[in-house]
């Protein structure tokens, strides 16, 4: 009996001792669950990613890499000159509109002016402006890296851009390639070569290799610099640039119809397209189109 007695006791005392232990470690597990921080949910597979941070601009060409740059230009007439230097700007937009100028390379003039409103085409108006030249745009197109290197070197380094021309055609002039002939004027007067088309709503590309009319004559060669039909660009490609597009060679800018353009590293993703519906290229790889067409325009 009194062994019974003295196991009840015991028991009691576990009991009382397990609930003066619980009553003690309460408050802690309590605070330990206020403490605790879940993590936060996954995030829902729709979420926008975050916005992608702009690449800092190439680093800055040397005088030397510059003239090679723009050597396959820089005997364009000075209105050509500043449409193709300006679009390289958007040397993402030359790819579709190359496209765009080969399946459209019957068109000429007016009609060609009106193809393009119609097709309410979004590009930049100096990469509108180049529909006219397919063959410029194709150059353009098939050398990607070099028509986006000179397009980041227009946007950061124009001036060294234009001195680079400047001394191509100082060097072109200097061997006698460079010379007013029936299709430009070359004018080499206050300090600068400006090469004008002899009618301004004729353009005529030309075609030369840069490492025969920057150097010395070399015997045997003759014509060294050959020109393309003639290209109409009238008053129906004025809202594309062709209203009066020139040079200040002095002041290192160039000018639409007296406004100087402007575009540089920081505003480069800023161009507010007025058309509604634009044109999109269609399905299917891109098919390139070389068709020559003899004669004036």
């Amino acid at each position: 009996m009194q062994s019974c007695k003295l196991l009840r006791n015991d028991r009691n005392f576990v009991l009382v001792a397990l609930l003066l232990a619980v009553l003690v470690l309460l408050p802690f597990s309590v605070a330990a669950q206020d403490q605790y921080n879940p993590p936060p949910p996954p995030p829902a597979s729709n979420a926008a990613p975050p916005p992608e941070q702009a690449p800092p601009p190439a680093a800055p060409l040397d005088s030397k890499q510059l003239d090679n740059l723009v050597a396959r230009i820089a005997l364009y007439p000075d209105p050509l000159l500043a449409q193709v230097l300006s679009a390289s700007t958007y040397w993402n937009e030359i790819p579709d509109a190359a496209d765009w100028a080969n399946e459209h390379s019957n068109l000429h003039g007016d009609a060609l002016a009106d193809a393009i409103r119609q097709d309410n085409l979004q590009w930049d108006p100096s990469v509108i402006a180049l529909l006219p030249f397919p063959s410029v745009l194709t150059t353009m197109a098939q050398d990607p890296n070099w028509t986006e290197q000179l397009g980041n070197a227009v946007l950061s380094q124009r001036a060294e851009v234009m001195d680079a021309v400047q001394r191509q055609r100082d060097l072109a002039y200097k061997y006698g390639y460079l010379r007013t002939n029936p299709y430009d004027t070359v004018d080499n007067s206050g300090g600068y070569v400006q090469i004008l088309p002899v009618n301004p709503a004729y353009i005529y590309v030309p075609a030369y290799d840069p490492y025969l009319v920057f150097g010395p004559p070399r015997p045997g060669i003759g014509v060294a610099i050959r020109f393309g039909p003639a290209i109409v660009v009238g008053s129906a490609f004025a809202p594309w640039g062709w209203a009066h597009p020139y040079f200040g060679w002095g002041a290192h800018a160039w000018f639409f119809d007296d406004v100087p353009w402007g575009r540089t590293w920081v505003n480069r993703g800023y161009y507010a397209q007025p058309y509604e519906h634009g044109w999109h290229h269609g399905p299917g790889p891109r098919v390139e189109r070389h068709d020559i067409h003899r004669g004036r325009r």
